[in-house]
């Protein structure tokens, strides 16, 4: 019976993690963003996501965000990652529609790779930060 599933795969569809100074706060923030690069829009996106660490088996609470529609060529914030979580694994599992067919993919920034080091201007978002694709 799983055979006969039809599982689409995802492109162009990405997550970033961005460092972005917060004025209210004086701070600098590390956000997470959902992109869409597709020339269509995507509607009924449910992103869950959690932090964790294999060594020690410590977990976030999870975390669900809901986004109706996500216009072609853009960007929505997510969540604000505390410096706690991004010491963490942090899993984004996204799942939308596009022309009515039901899409899902996993995005995983794994332990340690949420740093300054790793920052890269992601032209969409105009910003520096970690994509994931």
């Amino acid at each position: 019976m799983k055979k006969d599933i039809l599982i689409p795969e995802v492109t162009d569809i990405f997550m970033a993690i961005v460092k972005e100074y917060n004025s209210e706060f004086q701070c600098d923030d590390w956000n997470a963003y959902i992109i869409n690069n597709k020339n269509i829009d995507i509607e009924m996106i449910l992103i869950v996501s959690k932090g964790y660490n294999e060594d020690k088996q410590i977990e976030t609470a999870i975390l669900r965000h809901r986004i109706e529609k996500l216009p072609a060529k853009s960007y929505a914030k997510v969540e604000l990652l505390l410096n706690d979580v991004i010491k963490l694994s942090n899993v984004f599992n996204v799942t939308f529609f596009e022309e009515n067919v039901m899409y899902d993919k996993i995005f995983l920034f794994k332990k340690g790779s949420i740093k300054e080091g790793a920052l890269r201007t992601i032209s969409l978002l105009n910003k520096r930060g970690i994509l994931i694709k």
